[in-house]
């Protein structure tokens, strides 16, 4: 389980929360027993105004041994500044979509490779891991549906580029457990699958079930968000990542070891809903919640 509510979560938030909210959140993340949580991101405060005190965030932070906490950087300035923080881990992220390239970071697929090329030869220089994103694996909220061979080759080239992991996102939840194992089943004939995450939404209720089809091929990393949290903002009505407290209880029910405390995970969902003035849009959370309330 890979958390990204901290970054993914909260960036599509629209009421601003603290810095010192987001260090406990991460805390109480890691203390949950999750052992990869994303910290921030060091993109333009103009477009992600929520990230703006990634570097405060990180300042703030009391690591704990055996977690990694990543941030996200879309470019060189970006990285620079993470490094500054005391980042050690980073993200880079593309689209197999041409259009949301364009739209998310204002460049060309092509464009943002020639990003990300001197970061991973800094970060390579300086011993820091690269994990990779892919943007609209399956559906694009401005071209449909994306073919599995023009995710295949994104995700390809980010790992030749040095990524350790390429993370596929199902960025606007449209995708059903089918469309989802032809994607992978594309994709796995250009990246070995234990190189390979999956990033679903919930737009549609299929995320579960989604991730369940992920599994049966062989797919054994998961990002997903607590309480919910998160959607997109160039991908308008997209709803949030699937809720980690869901994605655990599945794991705890295959008997999938994962080292996470389900209690302390909802409790911590419920901490930073609190901070946000709503509930939960965890299934599993709100069962716990009317469970210890009757």
């Amino acid at each position: 389980m890979v958390e990204v509510g901290p970054r993914d979560g909260l960036q599509n938030e629209a009421k601003a929360v603290s810095a010192p909210a987001k260090i406990a959140l991460i805390e109480r993340l890691a203390d949950a027993g999750l052992r990869a949580v994303e910290a921030g991101a060091f993109v333009s405060p103009k477009w992600v105004p929520q990230m703006a005190d990634s570097a405060d965030v990180l300042a703030g932070l009391k690591r704990k041994s055996g977690v990694r906490y990543p941030v996200l950087v879309p470019n060189m300035r970006g990285y620079e500044a993470a490094r500054a923080a005391g980042a050690e881990e980073i993200a880079i992220f593309a689209a197999a979509s041409e259009t949301f390239s364009q739209r998310n970071t204002n460049c060309s697929i092509a464009e943002s490779f020639d990003r990300f090329a001197p970061v991973i030869e800094a970060a390579k220089r300086e011993g820091v891991s690269v994990r990779g994103y892919v943007s609209c694996v399956v559906d694009c909220p401005y071209e449909g549906p994306i073919a599995p061979s023009a995710v295949a080759s994104v995700a390809r080239r980010l790992l030749d580029l040095g990524c350790y992991e390429i993370s596929l996102g199902e960025t606007i939840g449209t995708a059903t457990p089918a469309r989802v194992q032809t994607m992978l089943s594309v994709v796995m004939e250009a990246v070995p699958r234990e190189k390979l995450a999956v990033h679903l939404h919930d737009t549609y209720g299929q995320a579960i079930a989604n991730l369940v089809a992920a599994m049966e091929l062989g797919i054994a990393v998961a990002d997903s968000s607590v309480a919910g949290l998160g959607g997109c903002p160039y991908a308008k009505g997209a709803s949030g990542n699937v809720a980690s407290e869901d994605v655990l209880y599945l794991l705890n029910g295959l008997g999938v070891r994962t080292g996470v405390d389900l209690e302390k995970l909802a409790a911590t969902g419920r901490f930073i809903c609190a901070e946000l003035g709503r509930e939960p849009t965890s299934k599993v959370a709100r069962a716990l919640a009317a469970k210890a309330a009757a």
